[in-house]
């Protein structure tokens, strides 16, 4: 059935256009957490640099999403995005009447007809929810909706305190979540306000459902630990204490006698994978303290495999380096408007993004153009 799946997933793919909805980065070729946290950071920085301004960042949770997909409403979307009428009767037919049982030992409860959401486990799934959910983009132009999958995050630009454009959009993603069964989460949905200015005021919460909304100083965003004062230390500090934890593993392969080879991609496969996760989003900005923390296990990696390990910063250069040609080769990815060639004459140059803050001028799309010159 999985392989039957990924073949419909094809019919549903192949006519979709390519400018449907840019900021959800889930199940779309050249996108990923990387494209999405370096986005989400880069509208929020770019702001920032500005003068008496701030950001608010409302991360949505919703409850059980894949399972409120409506397929009645979810057909009349595919059709307006294109879709042949057959398929979006095969996919009508397919998340409606599915019988589900519960098996504890031996025994096995009552069928029950279920005719909303898509089944676990479906391949599917996660992109008919993509699908469901493309008209959810913001109606200000102050305020972007980011979306991976069912993780929604609202960015409220702020000038001069007018908050009114990022109080009718959260306002409006409410009437939206009723429109199309969705439930907003409100114990679980979390704000948090970057404000750098000196003279900071208090900021009013944000209620949903007359429920405040908490505002917290840190979140796990996508996988990575973002906070109100957009440094480092929380995530660098988390990811280390785990690869740690793998190391004592490493160690231990090391005594079973396992080769040089064996234990390298070992490293590569769990320990670096941890450390440079998203890297091309976080490292640029990160403290000589937070970079000298990472480097030692890397360095200790390198003790026990006997081999020479890339240290992380080589590993984020290449990183940014090739995701900015990946980007400047898609012409439809939400970023490729900020690789601007300078002129015939200098090909291979591209525009400099000017930068007011050392926050901008060592976050991703700025380092990436810089490699971008330099390597030519």
């Amino acid at each position: 059935m999985k392989c039957f799946e990924r073949l419909v997933k094809d019919h549903i793919t192949s006519p979709l256009p390519d400018t449907l909805d840019p900021l959800q980065f889930a199940y779309r070729p050249n996108r990923s957490t990387d494209d999405a946290i370096s986005t989400t950071l880069h509208t929020a920085l770019t702001h920032l640099d500005k003068r008496n301004t701030y950001v608010r960042m409302l991360f949505i949770d919703y409850s059980s999403a894949f399972n409120t997909i409506v397929p009645s409403k979810l057909v009349i979307k595919l059709e307006t995005l294109g879709l042949d009428p057959a398929l979006c009767n095969w996919v009508l037919d397919f998340l409606t009447g599915r019988p589900q049982v519960v098996r504890v030992g031996n025994n096995i409860s009552t069928p029950l007809i279920l005719n909303t959401g898509a089944p676990q486990g479906c391949v599917l799934s996660p992109l008919l929810y993509s699908l469901f959910t493309h008209d959810c983009v913001a109606t200000h132009a102050s305020n972007s909706i980011i979306k991976f999958a069912d993780d929604t995050t609202v960015v409220g630009l702020i000038t001069n305190n007018n908050e009114t454009a990022y109080r009718e959009e959260v306002r409006a993603l409410g009437v939206w979540c009723q429109e199309n069964n969705l439930t907003l989460n409100v114990n679980k949905t979390k704000e948090m306000i970057v404000d750098f200015r000196k003279q900071q005021r208090e900021h009013p919460p944000i209620h949903i459902d007359g429920t405040v909304v908490e505002r917290v100083v840190s979140f796990k965003f996508l996988g990575i630990h973002i906070t109100d004062k957009l440094n480092w230390s929380t995530h660098t500090d988390s990811i280390v204490k785990k690869a740690q934890q793998i190391l004592f593993n490493l160690r231990r392969l090391k005594k079973f006698g396992l080769s040089p080879k064996a234990l390298t991609n070992f490293y590569r496969c769990t320990i670096e994978s941890i450390l440079a996760g998203c890297i091309t989003a976080w490292y640029g900005n990160c403290s000589a303290h937070n970079h000298k923390a990472l480097q030692r296990v890397v360095r200790s990696a390198q003790r026990i495999t006997g081999g020479k390990l890339p240290a992380l910063q080589d590993t984020y250069t290449t990183r940014c380096y090739r995701k900015a040609i990946t980007i400047i080769k898609d012409n439809n990815h939400p970023s490729h408007c900020l690789f601007t060639p300078i002129s015939s004459r200098r090909r291979g140059q591209y525009r400099c993004i000017k930068a007011g803050t050392e926050r901008l001028k060592n976050s991703f799309y700025l380092k990436a153009i810089r490699l971008l010159n330099s390597h030519h």
